[in-house]
């Protein structure tokens, strides 16, 4: 197994990671080896744009056509002097 030396860490981010260590009842050493993984094995592909993931999370309802666009509508602010 690897080894890694972190230098230069903000003082808080190490009460930070302190902290989360204990609330979670493990070691900071097993907290940062938590992070790390999951850091690493969640990004196995570039997140997909927002239109994308939209469009493949409605698929299955049958939406296949583009949207119209929504024109734009001009508003008056409302006003809180009475």
């Amino acid at each position: 197994m690897a080894q890694f030396v972190v230098r230069n860490l903000e003082d808080d981010v190490r009460d930070k990671l302190r902290e989360l260590a204990r609330s979670q009842g493990r070691s900071m050493e097993e907290t940062i080896r938590d992070i790390l993984r999951n850091a690493v094995l969640q990004r196995k592909e570039p997140q997909k744009g927002l239109g994308t993931r939209l469009a493949k999370r409605f698929a299955k309802h049958g939406l296949t056509d583009p949207l119209p666009e929504l024109p734009r509508q001009s508003f008056e602010p409302i006003g809180f002097d009475q």
